[in-house]
């Protein structure tokens, strides 16, 4: 049987219209599930018991078992166990204007990045909506508090997982529901530029972001699968037409490598290759895991790569490092979960 945190407010007019119900109801039964957050259809006082037992039979109140949460100042990371018994991972990131959750939208990850950790394991399979919804609800309850902004950046490719994605973003933004705002969302990809095309055309104003972490094909062919699909080049001029298309301002993900990547000539060429275009980089230290060969850079050697772009007149941030003592890297804590058992 379902989740019924499956279902999108179009989805669930549907589900209503085709049981004797009404439009509203969808609205209403969406309000009580991500405002009151009810645990049991009966709680629902204003849908008449018919339409509430359609429900109960056609769709479950899912929830996911958190199995370890590993915290410490402004982060904690949360390790989810599912039906099937496979585990994800999401983390908190307390800034000052919010909450900001990262979670996770595949179990394991097939684009084989070097340096990340989910894609060291391959990937199992898809998740469903119902359990990237339920990753950003648990955390809320457990922190009695509201997230603010959501990243899908954690395990998995979004892009490989389109579908349910798209059916996610459409429920954390509904206004009678989480009411996260569209600009409060992001999504990662690596850059599948077939599903960034289809992304265009998507109405809702989420942020996208690229992780290019290379500034040349030799090197991200290297480090990033994927760039032999789909090259430098190709990706640079869909990143154009996309801007130009939604106005959207684009996050350039760029992780630094201690001697790989980190060099003078890598800054030079990533401000030549999007010089002119909507878009900052965002520059992110590196977080160590014991099964990739892979450094950190050192401090100074990230300021001038900083320094570099901004004297290029890139826009540019370094990215606020979290959770240096627990499980940092990306798929870090379900590597260990599993390889341990």
């Amino acid at each position: 049987m379902q989740s019924i945190y499956n279902l999108d407010f179009l989805e669930a007019c549907t589900f209503f219209l085709e049981h004797g119900g009404k439009k509203f109801h969808a609205e209403v039964l969406l309000t009580w599930l991500y405002q009151k957050r009810i645990t049991n259809y009966s709680e629902i006082t204003n849908i008449k018991k018919e339409l509430l037992k359609e429900l109960a039979k056609n769709y479950q109140i899912k929830k996911l078992q958190v199995v370890k949460k590993e915290e410490e100042e402004d982060v904690a990371k949360y390790l989810f166990k599912l039906e099937d018994g496979e585990h994800i991972e999401a983390v908190l990131m307390r800034h000052d204007y919010g909450n900001s959750i990262c979670i996770s939208s595949q179990v394991g990850c097939n684009m084989g990045c070097r340096f990340c950790e989910s894609g060291r394991r391959k990937k199992v399979r898809n998740l469903e909506t119902y359990e990237m919804v339920l990753q950003v609800m648990q955390i809320e309850e457990d922190i009695h508090s509201r997230i603010s902004h959501v990243v899908i950046m954690g395990i998995g490719e979004p892009f490989d997982n389109y579908d349910n994605v798209i059916r996610f973003l459409r429920i954390i933004n509904y206004p009678k529901g989480m009411a996260i705002g569209s600009r409060h969302i992001t999504v990662s990809t690596c850059g599948i530029i077939p599903k960034i095309e289809e992304f265009m055309n998507f109405p809702l104003q989420v942020n996208l972001a690229i992780s290019l972490h290379a500034s040349n094909d030799t090197l991200r062919n290297k480090l990033m699968p994927i760039n032999k699909v789909y090259p430098i080049k190709d990706l640079i001029e869909i990143l154009k037409k996309y801007s130009k298309k939604t106005g959207r301002r684009l996050t350039f993900e760029y992780i630094l490598l201690e001697g790989v990547n980190d060099h003078k000539e890598n800054a030079l060429e990533l401000a030549s290759l999007i010089k002119g275009m909507n878009a900052y980089v965002n520059l992110i230290p590196y977080n160590e895991t014991e099964n990739i060969e892979f450094n950190r850079s050192k401090t100074v050697q990230i300021m001038k790569f900083y320094d570099i772009l901004k004297k290029n007149k890139i826009h540019v941030t370094i990215r606020k490092e979290f959770g240096k003592n627990i499980s940092a890297a990306c798929g870090q804590l379900r590597s260990r979960e599993e390889e341990t058992i």
